[in-house]
């Protein structure tokens, strides 16, 4: 999921209970009050409500925590039972069959079905919906083909019966309890989607909730408003919290002040070398575990022909040296990327962490990347080239970062101009889609604790592919990896290895950095779960002294 933002098999999710310190998490929450109020603050607006549409980890957070799905993470990691009575799959790994709860209701009071959930499966898939998220269902039975515009909705392999939902897939994944508590794959009343039209989850009062909150007071575009309990959520008696506060304070150090004057329960402390220098000794200082990494995407669609010669790109990720850059950027708080899958998602079989097994080799070399550059310019005819960088102008880290690359690659590469450009967290959003970039700086934090979270977004014509490059041995390995060795580890781990080979040998992308979180949190607040994929805040059991 993208931020500025977990195996199946042979992994587990980290997850970290927050009470007192001993936990933390990737942005704050709302302060020392005398009331029983929590109150999280979020680096940047809300984009959308709307589950099938959603893909950045701030929307997700707000509506994976007024939604239910048919299983929950628990604070072990695993995934349990939620609107589900009992979750069961064959042998083969090819058919999940859900009983629901009894009387499962919606906010308004209205009876929550099992069509419910074939609806919203239906719908992420519809083309008409246009959902980015769409590919998460690939596997299940006609998914791929009803969102290639080849099939009707109504063939897609979820159905009910009753009280019973049966998902029929084509080839077994790993992941799929994990997917059952996504909130993409939240619940959806169709009569209510249609009700709304064009306004369907633009703001809190056209959209219906079915977990531990709804939201109240949210207009579409204010950055201030509240979750409040769902007295009709099926487990509203272990929900002690009445209402949550949330706010969007876009300046970090704002943020810590607002914590030290009792007025923010959690705030992230790791967006800036400074900050976290600043307040790295405070007695409230604690450490989350995420899934997350930065990287550059590079425009492959020949719009600057320069990103097309991979000569260009090999120059470009030679001359990067991300230890520096990383010390520099977040002062050693998070880790120079080894590759694409971030430390944290996954284990091998063999108990290793998945991003240390793939490890292509990524170097940095200024002899071999001027080198490389000069032989790209002269393939295409060239003495210099000019690329633009973009970022997030609301990213504490985007300045500093694109200071970096801009004086080490200018240096390391005679002929290079370097231009910089910062637009909103939203608009940089819309420009990838659109490849409306040159190079952009993008964060992804994993949906599910398996590797395929990372790879599917780099497979030919997927979503998140925004460079649009075609990599034919990288999609041979994660076909292989998601189909014939989907229900082998081991032999699936080894396909992965080769995926991430295959993207160094192209240099279809650039990585940077795994992120850390380092946050303050107030000793009063306890009960939080915090996933390092998925529903990275759960604040059902959240709770203040």
């Amino acid at each position: 999921m993208d931020t500025w933002k977990k195996v199946a098999i042979g992994a587990a999710a980290v997850v970290v209970v927050v009470g007192g310190t001993r936990a933390a998490g990737l942005w704050g929450g709302s302060g020392s009050s005398n009331n029983k109020n929590l109150s999280f603050q979020l680096p940047t607006p809300i984009q959308t409500l709307d589950i099938s549409k959603n893909t950045d980890t701030y929307s997700g957070t707000i509506i994976g925590n007024s939604g239910a799905n048919l299983m929950r993470v628990d604070k072990k990691g695993d995934a349990q039972p939620e609107l589900a009575k009992s979750v069961k799959h064959s042998k083969d790994g090819l058919t999940y069959t859900v009983v629901l709860k009894d009387n499962l209701k919606w906010s308004d009071g209205s009876k929550l079905t099992a069509k419910d959930f074939v609806y919203s499966w239906q719908r992420i898939v519809d083309p008409k919906t246009a959902s980015q998220y769409a590919y998460l269902a690939s596997g299940v039975k006609n998914a791929d083909k009803i969102a290639g515009g080849k099939g009707d909705v109504d063939t897609l392999g979820v159905t009910a019966k009753g009280n019973t939902i049966t998902f029929n897939l084509e080839r077994p994944l790993p992941q799929f309890e994990y997917l059952l508590t996504f909130s993409n794959f939240m619940p959806q009343k169709e009569s209510f989607v249609n009700k709304e039209g064009k306004k369907y989850a633009t703001t809190a009062a056209t959209s219906l909730y079915s977990g531990p909150y709804k939201v109240e007071g949210w207009n579409g575009t204010n950055n201030k408003f509240k979750l409040v309990k769902n007295d009709n959520y099926w487990d509203a008696k272990n929900v002690k919290t009445k209402q949550v506060d949330v706010q969007v304070v876009q300046k970090p150090d704002t943020a810590v002040q607002l914590y030290k004057q009792g007025k923010i329960d959690r705030v992230s402390i790791a967006n800036t070398p400074e900050l976290y220098n600043a307040n790295k000794n405070n007695k409230d200082v604690v450490k989350a575990p995420e899934a997350t990494a930065a990287y550059l995407q590079y425009n492959q669609t020949g719009k600057n022909k320069f990103l097309s010669n991979a000569k260009i790109r090999e120059a470009l990720n030679l001359a990067t040296n991300r230890k520096e850059l990383t010390n520099q950027v977040t002062s050693g708080i998070s880790t120079a990327a080894t590759g694409l899958a971030p430390e944290g998602l996954a284990k091998t079989t063999s108990g290793e962490d998945l991003a240390k097994y793939v490890a292509p080799g990524y170097k940095f070399d200024a002899t071999a990347a001027k080198k490389a550059f000069e032989e790209g310019l002269k393939e295409l005819g060239e003495t210099k080239a000019t690329f633009t960088i973009t970022s997030d102008a609301d990213s504490p880290a985007a300045k500093s970062t694109l200071d970096y690359l801009q004086g080490s690659w200018e240096k390391a590469l005679p002929g290079l101009k370097i231009n910089q450009k910062f637009v909103p967290f939203s608009q940089r959003i819309k420009d990838s889609q659109s490849q409306n970039f040159d190079i952009v700086v993008s964060l992804w934090g994993g949906d599910y604790p398996e590797g395929s979270t990372y790879y599917d977004i780099f497979k030919s014509g997927a979503s998140n592919n925004n460079g649009q490059f075609k990599n034919v041995a990288y999609d041979a390995a994660v076909k292989e990896a998601e189909s014939t060795n989907a229900l082998n580890p081991s032999a699936r781990d080894k396909n992965y290895k080769d995926a991430e080979a295959a993207l160094l040998k192209d240099n279809n992308f650039n990585p940077l950095y795994f992120r850390s979180g380092y946050s303050l949190q107030n000793p009063d607040v306890s009960g939080i779960i915090l996933n390092t994929t998925g529903l990275n805040q759960d604040w059902k059991s959240a709770v203040k002294k």
